[in-house]
């Protein structure tokens, strides 16, 4: 048989995934590397043979994807598979242009042999873009779920920024599993709080053995999507959220316009903040593509802990790291907040420091916010530093978690938290009491 040798081009999450479900056992394919890129520092490392299985007894190595072109003439690749999200379609043609001119083909995968299934109904949410609002919205169907006596268990897409053999499958239940498995300041940010509302979570490499593992415990799995990707498993109930924020990148994001079209439900979010032309501009364009959707509207309500300490305060607003990076917004939960308590925004870029500085160089259009950045232990102390090198009264942070369990902070803190409510009927709950009318009764109790 002809071996097709093929690089897969990720960022520690997608592309692992299709190796162990399409290519790994597949004699037809040689994988000579996969490249990363959007999340930093995570090339340079191998995909270890305990993991890649018998057929590569040296592992994969992963290499930066700046290296992509000489290593397609260097090892003879002929097919090259595009395996991350959150992309423009300029940036995802530039790639494939890229590719086509070294003589390479370029892939994007669709094929059912990547999609695993579940022996348990699985409710999958995902979005248009990042930053559209899953994590709330997992919070609540997970809430809703366990009121209805239902035993819920959300598996996590992967975030596998460390040593890969130790997070094949990995369970948190309690803080404690946070510090076992050195999880970084984006890991935590999408864990913690479902641990916080006392719901079990999944994540890891090998996502065939981590559903197997989260099925025994499970009547309901919910699968809480990262970036703009589309679901690892065969979903019962779609639910895709989109971002009046960023009108038409429902349109222009890969793949977040294949989620659109494969929807249930599509949320539209944070219409207390967003002008209502650009709603009904994300209404539209998602009616277009999937016309048989249900559409809802949502508002992302936000509070802060101690308002009082903001008001009329010098703020260092710091956010959600993959939301106002790759995800492309220039505010999030914290710097409304902030402002809506009449503070003065603090500009954080003349005190970053290292790694933090360089990310304000590649994303310019951060002038207000902080983003918490933290894939490493170095880029924790970076931030922590920054932080501390700032001169304001308080610091105003919108991520998902308590940024006091990770840094040591010279000042006060305070935490804008949002959570979404939806908007007229049906709602969410609603939703989920017609699914389940739906579900097979031997798969789900009542």
């Amino acid at each position: 048989m002809r071996t097709a040798k093929v690089i897969i081009m990720g960022a520690a999450g997608r592309d692992f995934h299709n190796f162990n479900t399409y290519f790994r056992d597949d004699p037809g394919y040689e994988v000579v590397a996969f490249t990363a890129a959007q999340i930093p520092d995570i090339e340079g490392r191998c995909y270890p043979a305990q993991l890649a299985g018998e057929r590569y007894p040296q592992g994969i190595p992963i290499l930066s994807e700046e290296e992509l072109p000489e290593l397609i003439r260097k090892r003879g690749v002929e097919q090259v598979v595009l395996a991350y999200s959150d992309l423009s379609y300029d940036d995802v043609m530039h790639k494939a242009s890229l590719v086509l001119a070294t003589g390479a083909d370029f892939r994007l995968m669709g094929n059912e042999r990547i999609v695993l299934r579940s022996v348990v109904p699985v409710v999958s949410v995902c979005a248009v873009r990042t930053g559209s609002g899953k994590s709330p919205t997992t919070r609540k169907i997970c809430r809703i779920l366990r009121s209805k006596g239902l035993r819920v268990v959300a598996i996590r897409h992967p975030m596998p920024y460390g040593d890969l053999c130790k997070q094949i499958s990995q369970r948190f239940a309690a803080y404690e599993d946070l510090d076992r498995y050195e999880t970084t300041i984006e890991e935590r940010e999408e864990y913690e709080p479902l641990i916080d509302n006392g719901i079990i979570v999944y994540a890891g490499v090998d996502y065939e053995r981590i559903l197997r593992e989260a099925e025994k415990e499970a009547d309901v799995i919910v699968w809480d999507g990262g970036n703009n990707d589309i679901p690892f498993y065969r979903s019962d109930l779609k639910i895709v959220i989109a971002d009046p924020h960023r009108p038409g990148h429902e349109v222009s994001y890969y793949p977040g316009e294949v989620n659109v079209r494969i929807a249930d439900l599509i949320i539209i979010n944070k219409v207390q903040t967003a002008d209502r032309r650009n709603i009904l501009t994300v209404k539209e364009n998602c009616k277009r593509l999937n016309p048989g959707a249900r559409i809802m509207e949502a508002a992302s309500t936000i509070s802060v802990d101690r308002p009082e300490e903001v008001r009329g305060k010098r703020a260092l607003v710091v956010e959600d790291g993959p939301t106002v990076t790759h995800g492309g917004m220039s505010f999030g939960a914290g710097l409304i907040a902030a402002e809506d308590q009449g503070a003065t925004i603090v500009d954080p870029r003349p005190t970053a420091v290292g790694s933090i500085a360089e990310t304000f160089e590649k994303y310019p259009h951060l002038t207000k916010v902080l983003p918490a950045m933290g894939y490493t232990p170095e880029q924790v102390r970076e931030l922590e530093e920054t932080i501390n090198r700032t001169d304001c009264d308080i610091v105003v942070t919108g991520t998902p978690i308590d940024l006091r369990r990770v840094l040591k902070v010279n000042k006060p803190l305070v935490r804008a938290r949002y959570e979404i409510s939806e908007i007229g009927r049906p709602d969410l709950e609603g939703m989920l009491d017609e699914w389940l009318k739906t579900v097979r009764k031997d798969n789900v109790p009542y």
